[in-house]
C-alpha cells in the first residue's frame, strides 16, 4: 500500500479509504469483521464512518459495529486513522443535530463510547452548518481537541466559500482548522473541480472523495447490471440516459485490461489533491478488487479519453465560464 499526508498535516495515510457505511445495512457484522482484518493484512489505515451510519436514529450501527472489532485488541486501534462525523440527527430532539457546540460535545462523547476508543484521529462536520458561527464551532473543536479527544477537524460536503470561511475564521483564533474535505467526486460528478478543489490546493486541505464509482455505475455497470443496487429501477434509469458513455467507458478499460472500477478509481488518484478515495465494500470481494487502483498509472492518452468520455466543467472557476 502507498502513503501519503493528510492535506498539509504530518500524518500518514494510505491512498485509499475505508469506508464503512454499509457496515450493519448491507453487511453483516461477521463480515464487516472480515472486510476490516483484511484492510490490515493490506496495510489500509484509514477507516471512515459517521454516527448516523445504520439507518436506525440515534443508535450509530455502524459505529458499534467498528467498536466491537476494536475491542478485539492486538493493536487494532494503534494501526488505524479513525475518522467519523458530526452533524446529522441523532435523535427527536431539537439540539440532537447540526453544529452547536452543545450537540458537537455530547456528539463526540457518544461516538467515542460507540467506538470503544478514548480519541477520534479525525473529525468529520458531515456537513455545513449555516445558522452556527464559526466562533462556536471552533471554540467547541478547540475544546476537544485540548482533551484530547480529537486530533484533527475535516469537513464533509463543504463548498469552496465555506472552506474558506472556516479557514478564516480558524487563523484569527490561531487554531490549524480544517485538514480535510470529504466530498462526492467522481468521473461523472466533477462539480468539486470549479472552485472546491482549488480551495483545498490553497488551503491544504485532503481531499477524500466518496462515491468514487458513482454508486456503482462506474464499476462496470453494465455488465453487471442485475446485481446488488444496480437492480434497482432508478439506477436502471440512470444506466439508460448514461449508456453511450458507459459503453465508451467500458470499451476502453476491457482495452486497458483492467476493470472499470480500478481505472475509476486510479483516475481519481491521479490528482495531487486527493488523499484518498473512500472505497465502500459490501464484500470482501469488491475489497480485494479495489486494491488494484494505487498500482495503476494512466497514461495522458488515457486520461484525455476519459475526459473526452465524461467531460469536466471545464475547468476551474471563473475561467471555466468567463474569458
Amino acid at each position: 500500500m502507498n502513503y501519503t499526508n493528510l492535506g498539509r498535516t504530518g500524518l500518514r495515510v494510505s491512498r485509499l479509504c475505508l469506508g464503512t457505511m454499509n457496515f450493519g445495512p448491507r453487511t453483516s457484522e461477521a463480515d464487516s469483521f472480515a472486510i476490516m482484518d483484511r484492510a490490515l493484512e493490506t496495510e489500509v489505515n484509514f477507516f471512515d464512518t459517521a454516527n448516523v451510519y445504520g439507518r436506525k436514529l440515534g443508535e450509530g450501527v455502524t459505529e458499534q459495529i467498528i467498536g466491537r472489532w476494536l475491542a478485539q485488541g492486538h493493536g487494532r486501534r494503534e494501526r488505524i486513522v479513525l475518522a467519523t462525523k458530526v452533524y446529522n440527527r441523532m435523535g427527536e430532539g431539537p439540539n440532537e443535530r447540526g453544529l452547536s457546540a452543545y450537540h458537537i460535545r455530547r456528539a463526540c462523547e457518544e461516538s467515542l463510547r460507540r467506538l470503544q476508543t478514548d480519541h477520534l484521529d479525525l473529525y468529520q462536520m458531515h456537513h455545513v452548518e449555516r445558522t452556527t458561527p464559526w466562533e462556536e464551532i471552533w471554540q467547541a473543536m478547540e475544546q476537544l481537541v485540548r482533551e484530547g479527544k480529537v486530533l484533527y477537524v475535516g469537513s464533509s460536503n463543504f463548498a469552496g466559500l465555506h472552506i474558506a470561511l472556516a479557514q478564516g475564521a480558524a487563523e484569527k483564533r490561531n487554531f490549524l482548522g480544517l485538514v480535510s474535505e470529504q466530498s462526492l467526486y467522481n468521473l461523472k460528478a466533477r462539480t468539486l473541480e470549479l472552485e472546491v478543489i482549488p480551495a483545498c490546493r490553497h488551503f491544504g486541505l485532503g481531499l477524500i472523495p466518496w462515491s468514487p464509482l458513482a454508486g456503482g455505475l462506474l464499476g462496470g455497470v453494465l455488465q453487471r447490471a442485475s446485481e446488488g443496487r444496480r437492480a434497482e429501477e432508478g439506477v436502471q434509469g440512470q444506466i439508460e440516459k448514461l449508456r453511450p458513455q458507459l459503453e465508451a467507458y467500458e470499451a476502453l478499460c476491457r482495452e486497458l485490461s483492467e476493470t472499470p472500477g480500478t481505472v475509476g478509481l486510479a483516475w481519481l488518484l491521479h490528482n495531487p489533491v486527493v488523499t484518498a478515495p473512500i472505497i465502500g465494500p459490501r464484500t470482501l470481494q469488491q475489497y480485494n478488487e479495489s486494491l488494484r487502483a494505487v498500482e495503476l498509472v494512466l497514461s495522458p492518452e488515457v486520461l484525455k479519453r476519459l475526459d473526452e468520455i465524461w467531460p469536466g466543467p471545464g475547468g476551474e472557476a471563473p475561467e471555466a465560464y468567463a474569458w
